[in-house]
């Protein structure tokens, strides 16, 4: 079983993290997940509070929700800046993104 299958199978908590230096600004992120990701007037994409608030500080974190697991999953793959990063909360091992194992 790959540590992505194990993520979702167990249940574990997810957060995910944008990697400016490496944002393209493309929104593709923005487009697949508008409730987690948000491009600001800078031109990079940033994560998003389950407030809605807009996360700008390096590294910043927020949780994945699972029903929106697929859409965040989807656009780590699809983003040409290989620059989102889904890992789990418990080790911060990287499940998804250009880390990932």
């Amino acid at each position: 079983m790959s540590v992505q299958q194990e993520a979702v199978t167990k249940g574990a908590e997810l957060e995910v993290w944008i990697d400016q230096d490496l944002c393209t600004g493309d929104g593709i992120c923005a487009q697949y997940a508008p409730e987690v990701f948000e491009l600001d007037i800078d031109g990079l994409a940033y994560v998003k509070s389950p407030d809605d608030e807009l996360l700008q500080a390096r590294g910043a974190t927020t949780p994945v929700p699972l029903p929106l697991l697929t859409d965040v999953v989807d656009s780590a793959k699809e983003c040409p800046g290989d620059c989102i990063h889904v890992r789990r909360v418990s080790d911060r091992v990287e499940v998804y993104g250009p880390d990932a194992e």
